[in-house]
């Protein structure tokens, strides 16, 4: 093994989430359309023995935090910062639902792209296929 100089950023964080005795991450994605999907898939995951995480704020819902359409455009582009540090704390990524848009997409490249595995609920959906 690297001195742990030597490691990456994402190298530590695996040997410290190892050392930490862990279990298995995983960070749900999907259109916020699928919140109730998102919260069945938390449980049989949480009930699987892992830690889950997902997206906090639905913003097609109505919501005094994103009312004003300005405010909601940035708060949406901050969303998204936080969702990719999700996907890259995570070991895996579940994606929920049967339908895939553009932020998914972008969702599974990106966790794709860092060597995340990803499952689906629906795999026919899956863009990789």
């Amino acid at each position: 093994m690297p001195h742990p100089q030597g490691l990456t950023p994402e190298e530590k964080l695996a040997e410290a989430k190892r050392q930490l005795g862990l279990p298995r991450i995983v960070v749900i994605c999907g259109s916020t359309r699928f919140m109730t999907e998102m919260a069945e898939a938390d449980l049989r995951e949480t009930g699987a023995g892992r830690i889950v995480v997902r997206p906090g704020c639905d913003l097609k819902s109505p919501h005094e935090l994103w009312s004003d359409p300005a405010g909601a455009e940035a708060l949406k582009a901050r969303l998204d910062e936080l969702h990719r540090a999700k996907i890259r704390l995570a070991d895996e990524a579940l994606v929920v639902g049967d339908h895939i848009g553009d932020s998914t997409r972008a969702e599974i490249a990106y966790a794709r792209s860092l060597g995340k595995p990803v499952r689906f609920t629906h795999p026919e959906v899956d863009p990789g296929a």
